[in-house]
Order: C-alpha cells, then sequence, then structure tokens
C-alpha cells in the first residue's frame, strides 16, 4: 500500500520510462499540475506510463491501490489519458458518445449539437480536441492526463477548454496533469508547474 494522505489522489513513485527520467509526483484532490519542458525530454511517455500504455519502471497508486492491482480497462476510466489527437473509429461523431453529451456541455467548449451528427472527416482539429475531452469526462475520471489539449485552438476555444477541466477538478475533487509549453497558461491554471527532468544521458555540460 502506498502512505499517502487521505486528500491524495494519485501517488507517482519514481516512475521511468525508455524516454523519461524517474519522477515522483503526488497529485491532491482538486489539483492542476502542469508539465513543460522541452522537446524529446518525454512528457508524453510519462503520462502513457501513469495510464499503463507505456512500459515503465516504478509504481502508480490511486487513492493508495497501486495500478498492477487493478484491471487496465478499469484503471482507465480512472486514470483517463486524453492524447493530442484522439482515436476516431466511426463515421459520425455522435456515435463515438455512449450518452450523447448535453447542449449545456457542448456550448461550454464553444460546441452546438449540430456537431454530433456530422463526419468527423468534416470536423477540425480543434473541433476534435474539445470533442474527445467530452468523451473523456463523460467517464467521471478521477485523475485527468492532458497531452498538449488546447495546442489546436484559438485563444476563446482555449479559455473556454481551461474553464471546463478547472471546473470538473474542483467540483469532483479529482486531480489533473496537463502539459502546456504555455507560460501564461501555466500561470492562468496551475496550481503548480513542473519542468520534466532530463534522463542523464540528454544533460549537457
Amino acid at each position: 500500500m502506498s502512505l499517502i494522505q487521505p486528500s491524495v489522489v494519485l501517488d507517482v513513485h519514481a516512475l521511468s520510462g525508455a524516454y523519461f527520467a524517474p519522477i515522483s509526483l503526488q497529485l491532491a484532490a482538486g489539483e492542476v499540475v502542469c508539465l513543460f519542458g522541452v522537446s524529446g525530454s518525454g512528457k508524453s511517455q510519462f503520462l502513457r506510463a501513469v495510464v499503463d500504455l507505456e512500459l515503465h519502471q516504478g509504481a502508480v497508486f490511486l487513492h493508495g491501490v497501486e495500478q498492477q492491482q487493478m484491471a487496465a480497462p478499469s484503471w482507465r476510466r480512472k486514470v483517463a489519458y486524453l492524447p493530442a489527437e484522439s482515436g476516431w473509429w466511426a463515421t459520425r461523431v455522435g456515435e463515438h458518445f455512449a450518452t450523447p453529451p448535453s447542449a449545456d456541455e457542448l456550448a461550454s467548449l464553444g460546441l452546438d449539437e449540430a456537431i454530433l451528427t456530422r463526419e468527423v472527416d468534416g470536423i477540425s482539429s480543434g473541433e476534435r480536441q474539445r470533442l474527445g475531452l467530452l468523451r473523456l469526462l463523460v467517464q467521471r475520471p478521477q485523475v485527468i492526463l492532458l497531452d498538449e489539449p488546447s495546442a489546436n485552438l484559438d485563444p476563446e476555444s482555449t479559455l473556454k477548454m481551461e474553464q471546463v477541466v478547472c471546473a470538473y477538478v474542483r467540483e469532483t475533487q479529482a486531480a489533473a496533469v496537463w502539459v502546456s509549453h504555455d507560460p501564461l497558461q501555466r500561470a492562468r491554471i496551475a496550481d503548480r508547474s513542473m519542468d520534466m527532468p532530463l534522463r542523464e544521458s540528454e544533460v549537457l555540460v
């Protein structure tokens, strides 16, 4: 068992992989941590290891339960990962939702109900990112791992996404890790920011 305080949602112990240095991190309930760093430092690989999609060493605990003690599908519903490009497998947008998002949920991200009837190939990358977030939140995850989710968004849509994520985290007492290269964004949303450490072989001397 992980020896953590009751308010800690996610506890990462010396997690390391082929492309990122060991990281230890605790996420408290209601907290947003922004992760940044140079390209190639392994930010995406770290998120994938936390969600158990990447080979890794170390341990990750969710409310004191170790990752490997939980079936992978259950873990990934509770610790949800939003990649830079979400997967799409059906023709129309609405087919990707077991329960369609409400008009209010869509509007909170600057979308309207008509988008659910459109073909995936006909929507923009920014619309896909916002819809991917809605698909993730419908699972009611306890931890959200976001890999530059606003990279393809205009400033107004970026602010809407930030508001939706922060409101969800606060209201549900979940926790989030948000990869962001934008210092202004980090100043707006982060309770803490963390610079991704380089592996020893990458450190310049």
